[in-house]
């Protein structure tokens, strides 16, 4: 028995899976503020009475929060300090030297998470090999500490130059804080992120040792209110890539857990990928806060992987504008981000335009139909109005929803200044939210080189299916794909994500000057890691899987592309194999590849995985084949309302066509099916919806 939890903006939603017959059971309950732990153990509560099972029963609890990113943008993190190289102190300031938008005369740039005051330099100097050219001065190191401690510092991060290739001065100091300041917690740049480019190593650093007192404090009081309920079983925690790391590895590095929520969606669309059939989908996540979207591809080994970054900012000061925010280079999956929930704002700008986003409503107040005291119309507003979602079935009957007040807010604040109806104005803002999220998909594709019209979509979250038909005609995709439960599917996708652990280490060099020997010692120890990481999640050695790549470039680039090395022993006979495969990566990406001009590597990254659990989910809340058709209702289809077809998604016979437009309802979320269109249930119980253009 597993459990997956998943704290969103607006819900918390819990999936429990039985894994040796694929049953799953679904919960969604209001996430909690300021501690999200309450609305987790109502969840729990809530899906073991619903299963009719004990907490103790609960073998594996896998989560994802998004306590790292809320620290890191609300600065609640600990009050933290930077050990570096004595004259790199301004690091984080200084940065790249650029401008986000070169046009704003009054832009702010992102302020680092240590003051100047708590910035200390330190005798000591590698270059780039390693090699030490000035000492480590210890006891400098000490009396800085010493003083820092004594201004309050909870957190130290220490970052020195080069120490990717030499750990021993960090490591130094990490020995020097554990033997003489027990009390301060400590965060080292070649444990966090051995990479070159001091800047993001430095701020990747910083933003681990600022989150590790509250991460640790916020895991050991789940661990302990857990075993209160009687779950003593094992907690897994989501990390930003989509891999599973252990309680201990999330204590230690919770930087990679910034994206963990959004990566349990893309991991859940790899799955359904694999169980239909279809391989090249683009995952498209509607939950109450944002929208995102992932494209999820098959690179010709029939095995379906997200698209992976290593490029990454937190806290950006406009939320949407690359460059604004502090970078972490970290393992996350790529993935496009829009300010448009079911709980994002509306408003009438200063211009006279209608506004959606980014601004939302979060669980409390939430939108003005949950009757909590909002007065601001919202997308789930809107598509109340229009009838899309029914206000005696939302969450499956067991939470109301106030049509009036929803036509009172959307009437004062758009209709009426407007000069339009409630009607246009709530279709007005359904179809915004549309053209953005459709917009931002298209230019994440086409910036790689695809094509949208050759994907399908993949939608979830509690307003996904809403949302996804328009936006998928939009985009020309010929295909929608809607899983049961998507309304929880990023808590599905932690329960079927692997247990991974990555290892990374830089190493600048020509192809062609490569020291092999040191490249395969680096590469057997990074597997040795890895091994000894799964090994302690106690994942069966015969099990795992290992794939190597690097990120590597033209001579004279300052961008990476990664690509992949083939596993065993490496030699200058490998040479031309890689070089082929950089070629094809770099002609994918940029329609061109150049000659005559040698690649270097910079660096190498190891990820050791266990296997991804193999089921077939089977929801208990199916019921037998009958008539599916509950009713009609009015919807409103742009111009006027229509009388339209509703059915319970429960009761849908497998394969037997339903003709658009109607609207299909289930417990955690509605799947609006537009006109010209075809839907089916599949065999796995998956909605399937053509579209014809």
């Amino acid at each position: 028995m597993k459990l997956g939890i998943d704290i969103g903006g607006t819900f918390t939603d819990l999936v429990l899976l039985n894994e040796q017959d694929g049953a799953v059971v679904f919960a969604k309950t209001l996430t909690t503020y300021p501690d999200p732990t309450e609305g987790i153990l109502t969840g729990v509560q809530e899906i073991v009475q619903k299963s009719g099972i004990e907490s103790s029963q609960i073998d594996t609890l896998v989560h994802g929060t998004t306590l790292v990113t809320n620290a890191v943008i609300e600065r609640k993190g600990a009050k933290t300090a930077l050990l570096t190289t004595k004259g790199f102190e301004d690091v984080l300031e200084i940065g790249r030297e650029m401008r986000y938008d070169i046009y704003d005369i009054f832009i702010t740039m992102p302020k680092p998470l240590v003051p100047a005051h708590l910035r200390r330099g330190v005798t000591e100097r590698l270059d780039k090999q390693g090699v030490v050219v000035e000492s480590l001065r210890l006891d400098e190191a000490e009396q800085h500490l010493l003083e820092l401690q004594a201004e309050g510092v909870q957190s130290v991060a220490v970052s020195f130059l080069h120490s990717f290739a030499n750990t021993a001065h960090e490591k130094a100091v990490g020995q020097l804080i554990e033997s003489k300041f027990p009390g301060l917690t400590y965060s080292l740049s070649c444990d966090v992120m051995p990479e070159i480019r001091e800047y993001e190593r430095t701020s990747a650093t910083v933003m681990n040792a600022y989150v590790q007192p509250l991460t640790d404090e916020y895991l050991k009081n789940l661990r302990t209110r857990l075993n209160a309920l009687g779950f003593a079983g094992i907690i897994h925690i989501m990390d930003s890539a989509g891999r599973l790391t252990t309680l201990e590895g999330a204590r230690k590095t919770p930087v990679q857990l910034l994206e963990s929520g959004p990566a349990g969606g893309t991991m859940a669309g790899v799955f359904f990928g694999h169980l239909t059939g279809k391989s090249d989908l683009l995952a498209f996540d509607m939950g109450g806060t944002t929208a995102k979207a992932s494209m999820i591809r098959d690179r010709g080994d029939g095995i379906l992987t997200p698209e992976i970054t290593n490029q990454f900012e937190a806290a950006r000061e406009k939320r949407f504008k690359r460059g604004s925010g502090l970078p972490v280079r970290i393992p996350v999956i790529d993935m496009i981000e829009i300010g448009a929930g079911g709980g994002s704002i509306a408003h009438v700008n200063a211009l006279g335009l209608l506004t959606v986003g980014p601004e939302s409503a979060a669980s409390t107040p939430g939108p003005a139909c949950y009757g909590r005291g909002g007065q601001n119309p919202t997308v789930t507003d809107a598509d109340l109005v229009l009838g899309f979602l029914n206000e005696h079935y939302f969450l499956g009957g067991t939470m109301s929803l106030r049509k009036d007040l929803a036509r009172q807010a959307i009437d004062l604040n758009i209709a009426q200044p407007l000069g339009i109806s409630v009607e246009e104005a709530a279709w007005g803002i359904h179809r915004i939210v549309n053209e953005n999220m459709a917009n931002a998909a298209r230019v994440h594709i086409l910036e790689k080189g695809l094509d949208p019209r050759f994907f399908s979509m993949m939608a979830f979250g509690g307003a996904g299916p809403v949302h996804a038909f328009n936006v998928a005609r939009l985009l020309n995709t010929p295909q929608l794909l809607v899983p049961s439960g998507a309304g929880v599917l990023s808590a599905f996708g932690f329960l079927v994500s692997p247990v991974a652990k990555e290892a990374i280490s830089s190493y600048v060099c020509r192809l062609d000057r490569m020291d092999w020997n040191r490249v395969n010692e680096r590469i057997a120890e990074m597997k040795q890691s890895g091994y000894a990481f799964l090994d302690h999640a106690g994942v069966d050695a015969t099990q795992v899987t290992v794939k190597i790549v690097a990120d590597m470039r033209y001579l004279g680039q300052g961008h990476e592309i990664t690509v992949s090395i083939p596993d065993g022993s490496l030699d200058e006979t490998a040479v031309p194999q890689i070089e082929a495969a950089f070629g094809r990566e770099y002609q994918l990406r940029y329609g061109r590849s150049i000659d005559r001009i040698p690649i270097e590597s910079v660096t190498w990254r190891v990820l050791v995985s266990g296997p991804s659990p193999r089921i077939i989910p089977r929801q208990t809340l199916h019921k037998p084949a009958g008539q599916a058709q509950k009713g009609t209702r009015p919807v409103f289809w742009g111009k006027t309302y229509e009388d339209t077809p509703v059915y319970d998604r429960y009761s849908l016979r497998a394969h037997e066509p339903v003709l658009g437009p109607c609207i299909i309802e289930e417990f955690e979320s509605t799947t609006v099916v537009g006109k010209n269109s075809t839907a089916h249930a599949d065999e796995f119980g998956n909605l399937v919806i053509d579209l014809t253009y």
